[in-house]
């Protein structure tokens, strides 16, 4: 243990010039390298042989011997004064905006305070780039979508942070108690009413459950269980980041960190165990199903026992744009890894309003359309032409006759149908 952790210390420590021109070495996503940003040239991140090392819990309860270190010996750290998040850069690049609320930073960086030592760390693997793509496609091509949402995000711009993580792995031992149901079926003999009008019987099988008690015994083992350490971060977002493949996590270097931040864990790792053991009790209910069989299950109890928990903080790479509309703060992420996006979109008020009014107009307009046409198809007028003509014997219709002679002739007159 002491060999691996002087051998972590070392590496926490040391500096990454480039070895043609003596520049600054940054980690370049789309090379997977370490690139110096004035001459170009790309060399490999130092690694260890060994694995990423998992930390006994029980020993750090106990002794509290946990080694701190700072992510970078040259590292500074500030403090948001809105969001008071607490973020690690690198020199020469500056605080800038803080990137979970967009404010700007204007504090002078302090030397990076010491944490528990990061075991592992996944490289950033898209391109700012490509995460601006990403979110463009994500935004789309949405009406309701304020016009000017695109270029503020683009104007903005897209930082890349390393956010905080713990993973536990545990190994359980669970006793249950619960009742297991297994289906049967009586047939049953029901009448109908047939089309004439004759009475038939028919007949249909009724599902019941049969119950037992039960109890039980379960082991099952975690691996990795993901907890977040940040708190600055909706929890509904960091799910829908989720995907992340741990299997790629590295040694930590502080060379991941060149032209990137990283986050100070908030969670404690006390309270992150507390987190990740409801994580493990609602899957070990499933796997207690498993174990009780039969058709349905009910679960009254578990009681569960964790041993040989280890853990490890690690940073995984997101791309983060935090700007405001209308007053009202919005973020976006993309998972560095992945590509995935996840955020806020704003609507335009002005033209949902648009919208409901035009929608109301047509309905309006549709239904006086159709009240128009019903009226007009009940009371339709025709034009009839009739001929009328004297008759030969005048004075046997005298007296039901107009005295006037322009009476007789052709007549157009109008009836209604």
């Amino acid at each position: 243990m002491t060999s691996t952790r002087a051998k972590s210390e070392a590496r926490s420590f040391q500096e990454f010039p480039c070895s043609k021109c003596g520049g600054k070495l940054e980690f370049n996503p789309k090379a997977g390298k370490l690139k110096c940003i004035y001459c170009g040239n790309e060399e490999e991140v130092p690694q260890d042989a060994e694995d990423v090392e998992e930390i006994a819990y029980e020993d750090f309860l106990e002794t509290k011997k946990v080694k701190t270190v700072v992510l970078s010996e040259t590292a500074l750290e500030v403090s948001c004064p809105s969001c008071r998040a607490r973020v690690t850069f690198q020199p020469p690049d500056v605080a800038g905006k803080c990137p979970f609320c967009g404010t700007s930073i204007v504090s002078k960086g302090e030397k990076a305070h010491p944490v528990v030592e990061p075991g592992g760390v996944i490289p950033c693997k898209i391109t700012q780039k490509n995460a601006q793509t990403n979110v463009r496609k994500w935004l789309g091509n949405n009406w309701f979508l304020p016009s000017s949402l695109k270029e503020l995000a683009q104007q903005e711009g897209m930082q890349g942070v390393y956010l905080p993580f713990w993973t536990y792995d545990a190994q359980t031992e669970s006793d249950y108690t619960g009742s297991r149901g297994e289906y049967y079926y009586i047939t049953e003999n029901f009448s109908v009413t047939n089309s004439e009008g004759e009475t038939e019987w028919e007949t249909r099988e009724i599902r019941h459950t049969r119950w037992y008690s039960v109890s039980g015994h379960v082991s099952r083992f975690f691996d990795d269980i993901l907890v977040p350490a940040t708190k600055q971060l909706d929890e509904k977002q960091l799910k829908k980041l989720s995907g992340w493949n741990l299997d790629q996590l590295l040694p930590y270097s502080p060379s991941y960190l060149a032209g990137f931040k990283a986050q100070r864990y908030q969670v404690p790792l006390e309270a992150g165990l507390i987190t990740a053991k409801e994580k493990m009790q609602l899957a070990l209910k499933n796997t207690v199903c498993q174990d009780i069989g039969g058709d349905d299950q009910t679960v009254n109890s578990i009681n569960t026992i964790h041993h040989a928990i280890t853990f490890k903080h690690i940073l995984l790479p997101v791309w983060i744009s935090a700007y405001r509309y209308q007053n009202k703060q919005y973020r976006v992420m993309v998972n560095a890894q992945t590509g995935q996006v996840s955020g806020d979109r704003p609507y335009s008020k002005t033209k949902i309003a648009i919208a409901v009014f035009a929608g109301l107009a047509i309905l309006i307009g549709g239904f006086y359309l159709f009240a128009n046409a019903k009226k007009s198809s009940s009371g339709t007028r025709r034009r009839v032409r009739v001929s009328l003509v004297q008759p030969s014997n005048p004075v046997s219709v005298q007296a039901l006759l107009p005295p006037s002679p322009q009476f007789w002739g052709s007549r157009s007159i109008e009836l209604n149908s």
